[in-house]
């Protein structure tokens, strides 16, 4: 059963009680991210996520870690283009502390000077472990390429120089503009009554205030078709992508059908024809990502400098065939990986309190399963061809690091 109500103070909230369980999972989703940061303001949102972890005036990152560690409760944070999560799980009969703790780092952060300076530390240490880390980073210049003018193409992470430089007046801003009741989403699975527990939030957070400045919808202009990242790695990793559809699309669920036929599993074609037949990757998958007013399609390869010209020969000659459809068969197996997956997520509560925030947040509805599956059913092969024909004939993007430059890779087909 899932239960949406709204505070007297507009905060959203959803509520899903999950019989047989003895956990309860609780979020606090904040509809804040990247992609609203300006100049002067790169990676304040990650940033501010760190430091709510320092504590409050009630509450020292020791106490919180202390105390969560001695109910074996799990708590944790992230960072996306859109909005910022923090989440606890514990013991249904210790989620009263998950929640304390919650409401206090969510609505009363300390954001103390002397932990500002610390942390910005630990980001900018962060920072350089992931550009250490060319498998992950490959993505980001992806997005920069493919997005060059808008602020989806913007590192969620932000940059050393504007973590360097950001002060703490510019943090707690961040935080008093953007973390209002209209941004924030409480979303809730486990073994709860829905009824009682919407008190106990309303307790807690119903005594927020504040309205945040809307958020800059851009129109998506131009894209860069190659960006090459020169660096003396051991494999080269390529993404090659296109311009998809934005969250709200009908044919998102089309979407993930075409994407897990095209790359998203050992049976994917990607997968078959780069690894299994040719052997010229170890890692090789497809993926989406979708946006308010935009998102993409793209696929992963990485392997051997020396191979990686013919390597994004097969991946371009895999766009191309994608535009010449799927089959029924391929449907039915996509259609069938999908819902076997959606219920196998639904044993964790963690998983389902994120399924109902992320809904809510970014799609303004909370479906349950059996409808999520009906929409999955209900995508005809005319439906999933005439998706994947639009999207292989778009223009691509490719990104690159590795050992090479732009002479090595040619021209993206």
């Amino acid at each position: 059963m899932i239960k949406r109500a709204t505070l007297d103070n507009g905060i959203r909230v959803v509520i899903e009680k999950v019989p047989g369980v003895r956990s309860v999972a609780c979020g606090v989703w904040v509809d804040v991210g990247s992609r609203d940061e300006g100049d002067g303001e790169r990676g304040a949102s990650h940033f501010l996520e760190h430091l709510l972890f320092k504590g409050t005036e009630r509450w020292s990152a020791l106490d919180i870690a202390q105390s969560l560690d001695a109910v074996g409760g799990e708590f944790n944070a992230f960072t996306s283009k859109e909005y910022t999560v923090f989440y606890v799980r514990t013991l249904d009969d210790d989620i009263d502390l998950g929640l304390d703790i919650l409401s206090d780092i969510t609505q009363l952060p300390a954001l103390r000077a002397e932990d500002v300076d610390a942390e910005r530390n630990v980001v900018l240490e962060e920072i350089l472990m992931y550009e250490d880390s060319p498998d992950e980073i490959v993505h980001d210049h992806f997005a920069a390429a493919i997005m060059p003018l808008h602020p989806l193409g913007l590192p969620v992470l932000g940059t050393k120089e504007s973590i360097g430089e950001v002060p703490r007046d510019r943090i707690r801003h961040w935080f008093e503009t953007r973390y209002t009741p209209d941004r924030t989403v409480l979303s809730v699975a486990g073994n709860v009554d829905p009824g009682e527990f919407l008190s106990r939030l309303e307790v807690r957070w119903g005594a927020a205030s504040g309205t945040a400045p809307p958020r800059e919808i851009q129109t998506v202009v131009g894209s860069a078709p190659v960006a090459v990242d020169n660096r003396d790695t051991e494999q080269a990793h390529l993404v090659l992508g296109v311009e998809a559809i934005p969250q709200r699309d009908e044919r998102r669920h089309a979407l993930a059908l075409v994407a897990h036929v095209f790359g998203g599993g050992m049976s994917s074609r990607l997968f078959q024809e780069i690894r299994e037949k040719r052997g010229l990757v170890y890692s090789v998958y497809a993926y989406r990502s979708l946006f308010a007013e935009t998102g993409w399609l793209a696929s992963y390869a990485g392997t051997a400098p020396d191979r990686v010209t013919e390597t994004l020969d097969v991946l371009t000659a895999e766009w191309d065939k994608l535009g010449q459809g799927i089959t029924e068969d391929e449907l039915a197996s996509a259609k069938s990986h999908v819902k076997g997956g959606l219920a196998l997520s639904q044993e964790d509560t963690g998983n389902r309190m994120t399924r109902i925030g992320r809904s809510e947040i970014t799609l303004d509805e909370v479906p349950d399963i059996d409808e999520v599956v009906r929409r999955i059913e209900a995508v005809t092969l005319d439906e999933a061809n005439d998706l994947a024909s639009e999207l292989s004939g778009r223009g691509r993007t490719l990104a690159v690091i590795g050992p090479l430059d732009e002479d090595d890779i040619g021209r993206v087909a």
